[in-house]
């Protein structure tokens, strides 16, 4: 494992439900970073704030906040994650996605939904754990609420880093 991960944790004011402006705004964040960070973190539902419109706010994995993802990665030369509200066939998920500067993804959908929000009647729940890999070091990322079980997230020895969004 390298030693050294330099990780950015971007948190900021979000648009409500306008992920364009969202975009720009957290572009304009990335400035200067260019050969100074390995891992970008972006918050949950960081394209639209967590809303539960997902059917209206939904994307695929080729929409206009993936592909801002890849571009923005290999823009900085580092690794961009966060989640998003994603599309698949006729489920929603609240998805966590991993740009890698090659183009490359993996994704993570978010298992424990949040019931107090009645996350569950707009999103599936994912049903597998992600453990991914940067510069050495084994990270496995989850989404918020998912801390609050612990079984879920207990090291199996399979990673060196838990990161939550």
């Amino acid at each position: 494992m390298n030693p050294h991960l330099r990780v950015t944790l971007v948190q900021t004011e979000l648009e409500w439900q306008d992920p364009a402006a969202n975009r720009h705004r957290l572009a304009a964040h990335f400035r200067g970073l260019l050969g100074h960070t390995d891992l970008v973190v972006l918050p949950e539902m960081f394209s639209t704030g967590f809303s539960m419109d997902a059917s209206t706010l939904a994307e695929d994995m080729h929409g206009p906040t993936i592909e801002w993802m890849r571009e923005e990665a290999a823009a900085l030369g580092c690794v961009i994650t966060g989640s998003l509200i994603v599309r698949e066939a006729d489920r929603c998920h609240n998805r966590l996605v991993w740009a890698r500067p090659d183009g490359t993804l993996e994704h993570y959908d978010k298992r424990h939904l949040f019931r107090m929000a009645n996350e569950q009647q707009h999103y599936a729940a994912g049903t597998r754990r992600l453990v991914t890999e940067i510069k050495g070091w084994r990270v496995c990322p989850l989404i918020c609420y998912d801390l609050r079980f612990p079984v879920w997230s207990r090291s199996r020895g399979d990673y060196d880093l838990l990161l939550y969004v």
